[in-house]
């Protein structure tokens, strides 16, 4: 499933595009002539209307109809099913504020919820939602977060998986001035009540849209492309069963080995957009494998040059000889190129993915990599000091204090804040060898109690 305002449906629809494309779907969910005889699965992310058409498990949810208008006006408009799209009936939108987006999702609930459990009901073994949403304006943090806490409420045996875009960092670019309120916002229930968080850095695909593929000012739609295409990658031995990692817990479990540290940073090589490449070269294995690991590469703002790999795993696509897989694998432990924890196995995990034979593809290998770093919490620290700096001066806190969750106090302020300050000083304790102890160390102050450490839907006292 995936649910997700502005930024969310605009990042969702350019995935399901693509995904379209990668199993030999049309525009109007029709499959070609010559997909018929592929051995993918398209059960996964669709399901056969009556006269067998592919319909996307998709949601579409936004407080204001422009965005969502304009996919229903594309070339794409027959492929969803028109009972899953829900825009708010005032249509005014979130105004970036996370309360009013809190509340809005609250006074609509039942109607999402309806939509929620009527997809949930007719898929014949659900393992989970993916929530594409945005964290910084006012849609996709509140009604995000409105929805994360109570799909993990109604389905607490079920994955939830977030790809979530952070903002620009730098002051100058963003529109939002109250966006670092509502991404610490956002992040607590990122950490309390989702399984895995793939986090999308704008700073970062900014960076390598200009610095690797050469484009001046990178456009909303280039972005998205090079999201849509780790979106895609990553699902792929989802789509293309092999013989490993054919569901998403046996994915997320190899990454995420105690449960607060789940937020992921990704990596893709070769990078090409808009199917235009400057240069073809040739791709081998270990090339495809070493670049990911390449700072510059990684599509978080977050230097992993500092702290250590938690885990690693690599999706190999396309035609791939497995020796070649043992060997790099071997000289990336030889090189060191790669910190790992001491507490844990520490090496690379390598699945390999079949590539799409519907799509044109300009190289023999690619790769993505999503890793567990303990780099990612200065992303963290830098969402709590720029917060710090609004909330210290106690700044535009009236439009929060409009909606009922602040109306008689702030101090859902300062319990994100802790959340998201004990999440970066659980990603540095992980750096540590005695890590493990952590949480069971004497002071119950500082360290969240033991109970705590084995549910992340537990709240903390």
């Amino acid at each position: 499933h995936d649910s997700s305002p502005q930024c969310g449906n605009q990042i969702g629809s350019e995935f399901w595009k693509q995904l379209c494309a990668e199993h030999g779907i049309n525009q109007r969910g029709i499959l070609e002539d010559f997909a018929t005889a592929g051995d993918d699965r398209k059960d996964v992310f669709f399901y056969q209307a009556d006269d067998e058409h592919y319909i996307p498990r998709a949601l579409l949810v936004d407080m204001e109809p422009r965005v969502i208008n304009m996919i229903q006006a594309s070339e794409y408009s027959e492929l969803y099913n028109p009972e899953n799209i829900f825009i708010s009936k005032d249509g005014g939108g979130a105004g970036n504020n996370w309360a009013k987006g809190y509340s809005s999702a609250e006074k609509v609930q039942e109607e999402i919820f309806e939509m929620v459990d009527r997809e949930a009901d007719g898929s014949d073994s659900l393992e989970g939602f993916v929530l594409i949403h945005s964290i910084a304006g006012g849609t996709g943090s509140g009604v995000g977060s409105y929805l994360l806490e109570n799909i993990n409420d109604r389905y607490p045996k079920k994955l939830i998986q977030t790809y979530s875009v952070f903002p620009l960092l730098s002051s100058e670019t963003s529109d939002v001035v109250v966006q670092p309120y509502n991404s610490v916002l956002t992040l607590k229930r990122l950490t309390l009540n989702a399984d895995c968080v793939v986090v999308l850095d704008n700073t970062a695909l900014n960076r390598i849209a200009m610095d690797r593929l050469k484009l001046q000012n990178p456009t909303f739609a280039q972005i998205n492309s090079l999201v849509s295409t780790v979106m895609a990658a990553s699902t792929t031995t989802l789509r293309y069963p092999g013989y490993m990692n054919n569901d998403l817990i046996g994915m997320l479990a190899s990454l995420i080995p105690t449960p607060r540290c789940h937020f992921l940073m990704t990596g893709y090589t070769p990078l090409t957009v808009d199917r235009q490449t400057a240069t073809i070269r040739k791709t081998t294995v270990l090339d495809v494998m070493r670049r990911l690991l390449h700072t510059k590469n990684i599509m978080v703002s977050c230097s992993t040059r500092r702290g250590v790999y938690i885990s690693i795993l690599n999706i190999i696509q396309g035609e791939v000889d497995p020796t070649q897989v043992h060997k790099s694998l071997q000289r990336i432990r030889e090189r060191k190129l790669a910190k790992f924890i001491k507490w844990g196995p520490a090496s690379p995990q390598v699945a390999l993915s079949r590539q799409s034979p519907y799509v044109q593809h300009t190289h023999k290998v690619k790769g993505l990599m999503m890793a567990n770093h303990t780099a990612i919490c200065q992303l963290f620290d830098r969402c709590i000091k720029q917060y710090e700096k609004l909330r210290s001066r106690n700044a535009f806190l009236e439009n929060y204090r409009q909606e009922p969750m602040f109306s008689d106090s702030l101090d859902e302020f300062d319990d994100a804040k802790e959340v998201v300050m004990s999440l970066s000083d659980e990603y540095k304790a992980a750096e540590t060898e005695d890590y493990i102890k952590w949480g069971l160390l004497g002071d119950q102050d500082l360290h969240m109690p033991p109970s705590y450490a084995s549910d992340r839907r537990v709240p903390p006292p």
